[in-house]
């Protein structure tokens, strides 16, 4: 358990701060690409992050674990992040093109790839009691979510502008300044010599080998594929019915959230960890449904329970992750982790959302029923494969 509750505000902030940063520019950066003239670029712009998550993550768990502190990586990658971050949207606001663009989108990508999962796994660390800790803490990164909607909306008047961006890039370098506050997460297993296997992450692959594992990272694997449509098609669905501040609305999923991060604990002691697993799926395939349907009233209702299908299969699976897994390899875990669901997962579906909504066009305007329908079979699908192949018998399972 943190040792106070300074320290838990710490924790809470870093959260806080990381989410905001993500928030302020991710959630507008398909209207702002819109606005500059580079639409066509949107799915190869968000497979940046992708082909990042199949590289970065999983070697810099492997220093979290085996080499550096987290608190210290996560220092300098923020500090990175922040200056590449501003070099895109530099790119987008002069007109340099598509290729430079996507070019500093995925350097920047690279760098920021592994921070998620060293914020997650600083804020672990100091928890006694995870599964009833880590909710309240986490609940943060969704008020930072939901602020950088509103702040991006209303305060900088920013949803299709650049101005998004730049502000993005000064909170991560908060986020920097703010981990020489944090306590040190020294690494908890002996280095020893390392291969390059090693540090490829390539000790976090034996995980796979234990058959509930396996299920839990592949399901990730193959649920993030249709939800890789949310954030780069959810807006442009919103302007086309008439939402002003898309970037607002978006932040409603986060309603959700905070009720589902706040309940969780309660649900962890009461349900197996397969109807919690499967309520999040559902939850998801019920939300695209009600984005099938186009009215606004239904688009409103299907962002809401964005952030119940998110805490109940993904903050699951990291709590699972925290449980199941030694403690030597809960870094590499999370970033293994991260390569399934921003890597395997969203490089998949963010090039096959793109090809299915340029499917779903016609003369320039998007079939919206007819593309989130496809994505309600695609989930549907991964529905059935977890309630199969994940065989939990005991209670908690």
């Amino acid at each position: 358990m943190p040792s106070s509750r300074l320290e838990r505000s710490q924790l809470a902030a870093l959260f806080f701060l990381h989410a905001h940063a993500g928030g302020m520019w991710s959630v507008a950066f398909s209207s702002v690409l819109k606005a500059h003239g580079l639409e066509r670029i949107v799915p190869y712009a968000f497979a940046c992050s992708s082909i990042a998550a199949f590289i970065s993550p999983l070697f810099v768990g492997t220093l979290a674990d085996r080499h550096l502190p987290a608190d210290r990586l996560l220092r300098w990658l923020s500090c990175g992040t922040a200056g590449l971050l501003a070099l895109t949207y530099v790119a987008i606001e002069r007109g340099w093109g598509a290729v430079p663009v996507l070019v500093c989108l995925q350097v920047q990508s690279l760098v920021s790839a592994p921070m998620w999962g060293l914020s997650t796994t600083i804020v672990l660390s100091r928890l006694g009691d995870a599964q009833r800790e880590f909710g309240p803490i986490r609940v943060w990164a969704t008020y930072g979510w939901m602020a950088a909607g509103w702040v991006t909306s209303y305060v900088l008047v920013a949803d299709a502008s650049t101005r998004s961006g730049f502000a993005a890039a000064a909170v991560l370098l908060a986020v920097s300044a703010f981990t020489f506050t944090l306590p040190s997460v020294p690494p908890l297993e002996k280095a020893g010599v390392s291969t390059w296997r090693d540090l490829l992450g390539g000790g976090a692959l034996k995980l796979l080998a234990h058959p509930e594992h396996r299920v839990v990272f592949v399901t990730a694997g193959l649920f993030s594929i249709p939800l890789a449509a949310f954030f780069p098609f959810t807006p442009l669905q919103l302007l086309d019915a008439g939402f002003a501040h898309p970037a607002a609305a978006m932040s409603l999923g986060q309603i959700t959230e905070v009720l589902a991060l706040y309940g969780l604990a309660r649900v962890l002691r009461r349900a197996r960890l397969k109807w919690i697993f499967l309520t999040g799926i559902g939850a998801g395939l019920v939300r695209f449904g009600f984005f099938a349907l186009g009215s606004k009233a239904a688009l409103i209702a299907g962002i809401v329970l964005h952030g119940l299908s998110f805490t109940l299969f993904f903050i699951t699976a990291q709590l699972y992750l925290e449980l199941r897994v030694a403690p030597e390899l809960r870094a590499r875990a999370q970033g293994l982790v991260t390569l399934m669901t921003v890597g395997f997962g969203n490089l998949i579906g963010a090039l096959g959302t793109g090809w299915w909504r340029a499917a779903c066009q016609h003369a320039g305007v998007t079939d919206w029923t007819r593309f989130w329908l496809g994505l309600c079979a695609a989930i549907a699908a991964v529905f059935v494969f977890f309630a199969v192949a994940y065989r939990g018998v005991k209670r908690g399972a």
